[in-house]
């Protein structure tokens, strides 16, 4: 099956101050903040919610095509994308800018300060699709370039792609009624539960005029889970267990990967959200939303376990 992923690609570069940021930071003299953190150095990973969608469904034994923008310094980025056997045809790299970064600052107290530069996902990915798809195919729109999140689900409609809607970080970035439109007619939306309040009510509709309007709702619920909800049929699925998790960074990332490898395989929605399950636990035991692997074999082990169901 032909997967299409759409959404952004990013670095993040993570810094750790060895202090408290509120020792630093005067209350009275907020208004005229100057400040700097000496920093234990950094350390630069690969992102984004395509890249990192499209990651795991390389450890997953598929080769989606992604779908977004990079910049100039997108080079070793595009070089161990290649060496997980993905295809860069659908990526425009936009010479002018930089590829989409978060520059993330923690302290010892795990309070944090961001910055993100969106560079070359300011730009429409402009991928030139083929004529006439040949076989089954399938997509995700996930958080990434807003123009592409508005037109490509007008174009998967009519090409008779099922789709799954993602919206995610650019929920405040799409107006209700541009939401609304992608909603309608998708495979399923895509949220964790404060993103789906969110939707709720920058559309004005429902959870029960939404179902109206897509396949299925699929909620991630973090460590409790997930719950997947198709017409009146609500199903929980629970999350997977680890010893310690030491970043949900990416893990929803990393279950709508599953999600999709389940739906590749046929599996009903509530089978797929257990591949979903299992690989959110493997993304959660490292730092970083690519730092994990596995094989299939130790795939399958953890999916017999909780789930009894190998792929």
């Amino acid at each position: 099956m032909q997967l299409y992923v759409s959404g952004s690609l990013a670095l993040d570069r993570i810094m750790n101050f060895p202090g408290k940021f509120a020792d630093h930071i005067l209350p009275d003299k907020i208004h005229i903040l100057n400040v700097c953190f000496l920093v234990d150095g950094l350390n630069e990973y690969f992102g984004g919610t395509a890249g990192n969608i499209a990651y795991n469904l390389a450890l997953l034994g598929e080769k989606p095509l992604i779908l977004g923008c990079a910049g100039k310094d997108f080079a070793p980025y595009a070089k161990r994308l290649e060496g997980f056997g993905l295809s860069l045809a659908g990526i425009r790299t936009v010479a002018e800018q930089f590829t989409a970064g978060a520059y993330i600052t923690t302290d010892e107290t795990d309070n944090q300060i961001t910055g993100f530069n969106p560079g070359a996902m300011r730009e429409r990915c402009g991928y030139k699709f083929p004529e006439k798809h040949d076989g089954k195919a399938m997509a995700i729109i996930s958080p990434g370039n807003v123009n592409d999140m508005i037109e490509l689900p007008e174009y998967f409609k009519k090409a008779g792609i099922p789709y799954i809607f993602d919206p995610g970080q650019q929920i405040t970035a799409l107006t209700g009624a541009q939401m609304a439109s992608a909603i309608d007619g998708s495979f399923a939306l895509c949220t964790n539960d404060y993103e789906l309040e969110l939707v709720l009510k920058a559309t004005g509709l429902s959870r029960a005029e939404i179902l109206k309007r897509t396949g299925a709702l699929v909620t991630t619920l973090g460590e409790q889970g997930s719950v997947i909800a198709e017409g009146a049929r609500e199903t929980r699925v629970p999350a997977v267990k680890v010893d310690k998790a030491l970043d949900p960074t990416g893990a929803g990332d990393a279950y709508r990967a599953g999600l999709l490898k389940g739906l590749c395989l046929g599996r009903s929605l509530v089978d797929a959200a257990a591949l979903g399950s299992v690989c959110a636990a493997f993304c959660v035991e490292k730092k970083g939303t690519q730092e994990h692997g596995f094989t299939l074999d130790v795939f399958n082990a953890r999916l017999s376990a909780k789930f009894g169901q190998t792929i």
